[in-house]
Formats: structure tokens, sequence, C-alpha cells
């Protein structure tokens, strides 16, 4: 129920700030301008998410297939089994879902969205076979969807080469602050959806791999810092992520012909849902985006930067990261929307400035909440999202606390 409510909220609380700003302030065109967002909403979620998302699903599941009959993601899945029956017990250790869940956190980290979504939505469907409420999302169901909110990417190379275009002096500046925030806005994902779930929390393997995580990231930003120059840095990032995901392809390819299996049909056995998938998602991503979109233009995150910059400012406290704060508030919102958020700060302030490094951060610290459960329970035809969305959106809340904190650390 909670969806129902947060969605009519967007269509309601846009329609309140309209009215005001007509009645109060005389703008005319705010009805206009929240139509005309509806429409290139509800064309941008079709044209511009649900077909391109067909041919990237077509391809990726095609390569999955031939994984799958490879070996690969059961082997993937037995690696990573000890960790995965604890956050999810629901989940049978040899079930094919582990190993989609490790390909797409595996892609996350490396930042390789186009990769992730299709193993996401696999892992989904692959989830909801296990589920006994096929319309309400199970415990594995939510504990997944939360850690793929948190939008845990070690190195955010997208954002490094928009600071780059728009000429920040180090591009690579904000690498070890995104790490940082990212990586608590993980941790508390999982923290939350556990004592919901009443996941034992000390369990000692449980404690290892969060810890051997924890130093690994710890022990690769030590070494990025202290042997590799900023755009060593950017290169080892675009090199490391996209020759990880071409070996992946490699592996699947070799592993399966060794197996004496037909690849060429086994890709496109796999593919043949791709399309199907894009086509199932299409009203749960127009309805999203176009209630986002009501939100948006109506001119609610201004008033709601407002009310915090008066909140900070009477607190007595620095109100430095306000300008920043549209593309945290978008985030879970819209991707899109808030890199235009994010790009819009680097532009007004600079992008050295201490706002355009932060609403960097902002945009590397977390996922979008909002869309992604559209989109990921929109494709397997759940409704009833249960607590999926609150603790989303308390790993999104302490991914920005976070974010707020190292960028002072680092730029304050």
């Amino acid at each position: 129920m909670s969806l129902n409510y947060i969605w009519a909220g967007f269509f309601l609380v846009g329609f309140a700030a309209a009215l005001a700003q007509w009645i109060f302030l005389g703008d005319t065109e705010i009805f206009k301008k929240i139509i005309d967002g509806t429409f290139e909403s509800a064309r941008s979620g079709v044209m511009d998410i649900a077909l391109p998302l067909a041919g990237v699903m077509t391809l990726w599941l095609g390569i999955m297939n031939i994984g799958e009959k490879a070996g690969a993601i059961a082997w993937f899945a037995k690696m990573i089994a000890p960790f995965f029956s604890r956050i999810f017990p629901e989940v049978p250790k040899d079930h094919p879902a582990t190993g989609h869940m490790v390909m797409n956190f595996s892609a996350n980290l490396l930042g390789l969205d186009n990769a992730a979504t299709p193993f996401g939505l696999k892992a989904m469907e692959s989830l909801q076979s296990l589920n006994p409420d096929k319309d309400t999302a199970s415990n594995a169901q939510i504990m997944f969807l939360v850690l793929h909110t948190s939008g845990l990417t070690l190195i955010p190379l997208a954002i490094m080469a928009q600071r780059s275009i728009l000429g920040a002096a180090d591009p690579s500046d904000i690498f070890i602050p995104c790490m940082i925030a990212t990586y608590v806005a993980t941790v508390a994902g999982i923290i939350a959806v556990s004592i919901r779930q009443k996941i034992n929390l000390f369990d000692s393997v449980l404690l290892s791999w969060i810890g051997g995580i924890t130093a690994a990231i710890v022990a690769m930003i030590w070494y990025f810092t202290n042997f590799l120059t900023k755009p060593e840095i950017e290169t080892v990032s675009k090199v490391a992520s996209n020759l990880i995901l071409m070996g992946v392809i490699t592996v699947f390819l070799v592993g399966a012909m060794r197996k004496k299996v037909n690849v060429y049909e086994a890709f496109i056995e796999g593919a043949k849902g791709g399309i199907q998938t894009s086509l199932t998602v299409i009203p749960y991503l127009v309805g999203m985006l176009v209630a986002i979109g009501v939100f948006r233009n109506a001119g609610v995150f201004g008033f709601l930067v407002s009310g915090f910059e008066w909140f900070f400012s009477a607190l007595g406290m620095n109100t430095d990261f306000v300008p920043a704060l549209p593309t945290a508030l978008m985030k879970p919102l819209s991707g899109s929307g808030s890199k235009a958020m994010m790009i819009d700060a680097m532009q007004t302030y600079g992008p050295d400035s201490f706002v355009g490094r932060l609403a960097c951060i902002f945009q590397g610290s977390a996922d979008t909440t909002f869309y992604i459960v559209a989109l990921y329970f929109g494709s397997v035809g759940i409704r009833r999202t249960r607590y999926a969305i609150s603790c989303g959106l308390i790993a999104d809340l302490a991914g920005v606390i976070t974010a707020i904190c190292v960028a002072y650390v680092f730029f304050g």
C-alpha cells in the first residue's frame, strides 16, 4: 500500500504546490508546464527507457543463458552461498537466483548500469519463482531490491567523466568520498532490512564477509591514493570495468563450448525474453515517471530546499551544503533528473566548488529507489511492496548524511 500512497501523493502535492504558485505568485504557466511534463515523462518512459532496455535485455539475457548452460552462474552462486544464505535464508543454496544476484551486484560495483539491469531483472524473476504470494514482495526480493537501491559502486566513472567535461581541475577527487558514502548506504540498507526480517547480524559468517569487503575497499582506496595519479585512476577504472565485463562474456562462451553447448541457440533461447520483459514494465515505468514529473515540474523541490535552508539556519548550522540538496532529493526519484541537477550545480557554482563536488557525491552515494521499485517489482507483477521503499529510503538517507560529512572532511 505504501507505493499506492506515495504515487498519489506525488500528484496531490504537485497540484497543491502549483495551485499555490498560481494564486499567490501569479504564475499562469505552471499548469501548462506540469501537463507538458506529463507528456514528456510518458514519452521518455517508453522511448528512452523501455525500448532501449529491450535491446539491452535481449543481449544480456542471451549471454546469461549461455552462462547458465556453461555452469558459470552456478559456480558464482556456490562461491557466495555462505554469505547469501544468511541474508537470503529463503533462497536455496543451489538456486540460480543467487548467481543472478551476484552478476547484478558485480556489474553495479563496476559502474556498468547497462549490464546490471538485465542481471537484476533476471534475479528478480528467479526470486519470484520462490515467492508463494505473487502479488506481494517476498523477504528475499526486498533484501535484493534494497541492496540494489543502495547503489554500491566502487568506481563512479560516469561522474568523473562528467566532471572532466565541465573542466574540473581534478575530476577524480570525488572518488573516495563517493565510495565511502555508497558503502555506508549499503550497510545501512542491510541493517534496516535485517532488523525487519530478524536476521542475525552478529553471525560469524556475516561479520567476516562484511569485514572482508570493508578491508578490501579500504585497501583499494589506499592503493589508488598512494600509488596512482588521478589520470591513472580514471584509466584503470575504465579499462578494468570493461575488461572484466568482456572477460565474463568470454568465460561464458568458452565454458559453454567445452560442454558442447550450441552457444548461438542458447543465446537466442535466452534473448527471447528481453522484449517481453521490457513491454511488461512499461505501465509501471510510465506511471511512476509521470508522477515524479508532476512533483518536479510543480516546483516542489524549490520549496523543499528553501525550507531546509531556513530550518538549518534557524539551528545555527552551516548551510553551505543546501544548494546541493536538489541532487540528493532527486536521486531516489530519477537518475536522469538527479544527473541534470548535478550538472546544474557544477555549472552554477563550478565543478571544483564545495557545492559542485557535494552534488557529485550525492549522485554517487545511492541509486534511484522509486524507479528501481517500479522497474523491478513491475517486471514480475508485484503490487504490494511492504517495507521495501522505507528501507530503501533509509539507505538513501544514510548515504546523503555520509556524503555531507565526507564532503566537509575532504573539501570543506
